[in-house]
Order: structure tokens, then sequence, then C-alpha cells
């Protein structure tokens, strides 16, 4: 399936304005923002958080699958699909990042 098709089946993100992700450190390592350009990366993020809980390789790897077409370009084009190159590092290092929701007011 398409990426427009996935995020069609994924939970809404309008109660978020951002999310922050954070590593096992507790350190900020990326915010993804609920605008334009990012909405789509912030559905997926947040879907993959509700499932296991933070972003581990295992919902990396899932990640992938819904970035779908994406993903192969993101592999094609490093730096180009920030997001994705997220997820493909975390699988390729074993590590797994937390979430912080931030609310939109």
């Amino acid at each position: 399936m398409a990426f427009a098709d996935n995020l069609k089946q994924l939970p809404k993100v309008s109660h978020l304005a951002a999310m922050t992700l954070l590593d096992a450190q507790g350190e900020v390592v990326a915010t993804i923002e609920n605008k334009p350009g990012q909405a789509g990366s912030i559905a997926v993020y947040n879907h993959l958080a509700q499932l296991y809980g933070g972003i581990s390789p295992e919902a990396a790897r899932k990640g992938l699958e819904l970035y779908a077409e994406h993903s192969e370009d993101a592999r094609a084009n490093p730096g180009k699909h920030p997001n994705i190159d997220r997820l493909i590092g975390l699988i390729e290092r074993d590590e797994t990042l937390r979430i912080k929701q931030v609310f939109a007011l």
C-alpha cells in the first residue's frame, strides 16, 4: 500500500503540536512538529509509540513499512527523509527512542 493510503489508516494527531524524541540518556535527539511537511511523520511516529511504547528497532521496521515508497527513496537518497533515516539508524544501531508528546492547546 502507498504511504498516502497508510496514513488514512493511522490515528488522527490533531491533538498533538509536536513529538520530542529522547535517547536512552533522556537527551532530545529530534522534534517532529505537526505542520505541513512533517504531519505524516508525526502520525507514523505517534502510531508506533502507541503500538510499541517507543521507537524500538522492531517499531522502526514497522515504520519503514508504513512509509512505503518513501523508505526506498530514503535509502537511495540519504538525508532527503530525515525521519525515515532515523528509523533506519535505529535498526542499524539496535537503539530505542522514547517519545514525549507535546499536546496542542
